[in-house]
């Protein structure tokens, strides 16, 4: 009889918060239910409870997840920039982050999960902090620049989820042209 490699606790976990992450995007916090994400992760409910304790600290576990994920994918974009071209790399990093859709509706998901509660929005406010700090410290610019950056980042979100750049409307094209602009300068 075969035998499967067994995975190591941290592997599990790891599984677990990839399901969760991927029927977190596809339902959000409210609409997931722990029995989802059990069958989804080929493991037992009771499994994930041991594991996070409550539905809502799986959440928080797969939010931090995607931050550390976005602060991780800056921190390399950047490398030894600074200035303009480090929030220019650290942007165009974020902007292939976002084209992982579960990366993208988490992101947006604990945004409306925190108006509601206040766990989790304490856990997408320090994300949110970590994000900022990495590129103030990658980019070693000023609060104004920064907001301006940030800014990008979030019409960014909008665009990628309403599906704008595909568009072929005039009001589409204009709030797009700034961010195609910006990507074709890179790749050229």
């Amino acid at each position: 009889m075969a035998t499967g490699i067994r995975m190591s606790a941290e592997e599990r976990r790891q599984a677990v918060l990839g399901a969760a992450a991927r029927s977190f995007a596809a339902s959000g916090y409210e609409g997931t239910s722990t029995e989802d994400i059990a069958r989804l992760a080929g493991i037992s409910q009771p499994y994930i409870f041991r594991l996070f304790g409550s539905k809502k600290e799986l959440f928080i576990a797969v939010v931090d997840r995607c931050f550390d994920r976005t602060v991780a994918a800056f921190e390399e974009a950047a490398g030894d920039l600074t200035g303009e071209e480090a929030l220019h790399a650290m942007g165009m990093a974020y902007s292939e982050l976002i084209q992982d859709p579960a990366i993208l509706k988490v992101e947006l998901h604990a945004f409306t999960a925190s108006a509601e509660d206040a766990d989790i929005r304490r856990a997408a406010q320090a994300g949110m902090r970590r994000v900022w700090e990495t590129a103030a410290a990658r980019s070693r610019l000023g609060p104004d620049d920064l907001r301006s950056w940030l800014a990008m980042g979030m019409l960014c979100n909008v665009v990628a989820a309403l599906g704008l750049e595909g568009l072929d409307q005039s009001w589409a094209r204009d709030l797009t042209s700034p961010m195609t602009e910006q990507f074709e300068a890179s790749s050229a």
